[in-house]
C-alpha cells in the first residue's frame, strides 16, 4: 500500500470516528442525531454546488474544505441507512466498485474498442444488462435523466441520450441552422407580444444552444456559470473603481458605466484571450454523464 493510500485510510476512519461521536445517542451532537438522508439533501446538494463552484474557480484550498464538507455529510448519510438496516457503506463501496469494473471490460478485462462511440455503446448495453439482470422493466431511452437536474444540465443528457440513440441533426450545421431558425421564431414571437410564445420560443433556443455546445465538447451550464462569474467580477470590479474615484456608481449614467466596464476589462490578466484565468477544459464523454446510475 502506497503512502498515501495509507493516509487516505487514516484520515476517512478519523471522520467515521467523528461522525460515529456525533451521532452517539447520549453524548453525541442533538442537531446532527436528528438528521436522517432525507433531511440531509438539501444540504448535500447545497454542499454539491459549493464544491463545484470551487473547482470551477480554479480555488483547490477551497475545493479541498468543500470536498470535505461533502465527504462528512456522505458518511453521516450512510450511517442512518446502516442504522436503519438498509446498507452499510461498505455495500455502496462494493457496489460501485463492481459496478465500474463491469463497466470498463477494456480495463479490467480483455475487450478492446476502437472509438469512443464503441466503448460508449457497450457501455449502454451493459447497463442495459445489469437493470434486466435486477428484474427492472426496460424503460425509454430518457428515463434515466433525472427530472430534476438543473436545467442546463437536464437538456444536455437528453441531447446525449438522444444522440446515442441516433436521434440527432447529422451535421453541426445543421444545428447551427437549428439555432438560427429558433432566433427568428424568437424575434416573431417577441412582435407579437405573447409572453407564453416567447417563453417558449426562447426555451427551444436555450435547447437548441446546448447541443451545439455539446457537439463542440462545451458543457452549456459549465459555460454559462463561467459567463455568470465573469460578469459579476467585473461589475464587482466597477463598483470598485467607482469609489476609488469618488463616484456614486448607481448614480452615474449608461455611459460612465460603459466606461468603467472598458477600464476594467482592459486591465485585466492576459492569461487567456479573453482576459480571465482559463482552466483547461477536456471534453467530456457522454458515457461519463450516466456513470452512476
Amino acid at each position: 500500500m502506497s503512502d498515501e493510500s495509507s493516509r487516505d485510510q487514516q484520515a476517512l476512519k478519523r471522520m467515521q470516528e467523528v461522525v460515529d461521536k456525533l451521532l452517539d445517542p447520549e453524548k453525541g451532537c442533538p442537531w446532527d442525531r436528528e438528521q436522517t438522508p432525507l433531511t440531509l439533501c438539501e444540504y448535500m446538494i447545497e454542499e454539491c454546488h459549493e464544491l463545484v463552484d470551487a473547482i470551477r474557480s480554479g480555488k483547490p484550498g477551497h475545493a479541498c474544505d468543500e470536498m470535505g464538507d461533502l465527504l462528512f455529510l456522505l458518511l453521516v448519510t450512510a450511517r442512518r441507512f446502516a442504522d436503519a438496516g438498509s446498507f452499510s457503506l461498505a455495500d455502496a463501496l462494493n457496489a460501485g466498485a463492481e459496478k465500474m469494473t463491469r463497466r470498463h471490460p477494456h480495463v479490467f478485462g480483455d475487450a478492446h474498442f476502437a472509438s469512443q462511440e464503441e466503448f460508449t455503446r457497450v457501455w449502454a448495453e451493459i447497463k442495459k444488462a445489469e437493470k434486466a439482470a435486477a428484474g427492472e422493466k426496460e424503460k425509454g431511452i430518457l428515463s434515466s435523466v433525472p427530472s430534476g437536474l438543473p436545467p442546463l444540465t437536464k437538456a444536455y443528457r437528453l441531447h446525449s441520450k438522444a444522440a446515442q440513440a441516433g436521434f440527432t441533426w447529422a451535421e453541426d450545421e445543421e444545428v447551427e441552422r437549428q439555432v438560427e431558425a429558433e432566433w427568428l421564431e424568437l424575434l416573431d414571437a417577441k412582435a407579437s407580444g405573447n409572453a407564453a410564445a416567447q417563453e417558449h420560443e426562447l426555451g427551444d433556443m436555450i435547447f437548441s444552444l446546448v447541443e451545439l455546445g455539446r457537439r463542440m465538447g462545451i458543457k452549456a451550464a459549465h459555460a454559462a456559470d463561467m459567463a455568470g462569474n465573469r460578469f459579476r467580477s467585473r461589475f464587482e470590479a466597477m463598483e470598485q473603481l467607482a469609489r476609488e474615484q469618488g463616484k456614486d456608481f448607481a448614480a452615474l449614467d449608461l455611459d460612465a458605466k460603459d466606461e468603467l466596464w472598458n477600464e476594467v476589462k482592459a486591465g485585466e490578466s492576459q492569461t487567456s484571450p479573453d482576459g480571465e484565468a482559463h482552466v483547461p477544459f477536456v471534453k467530456p464523454s457522454d458515457t461519463a454523464e450516466s456513470s452512476g446510475d
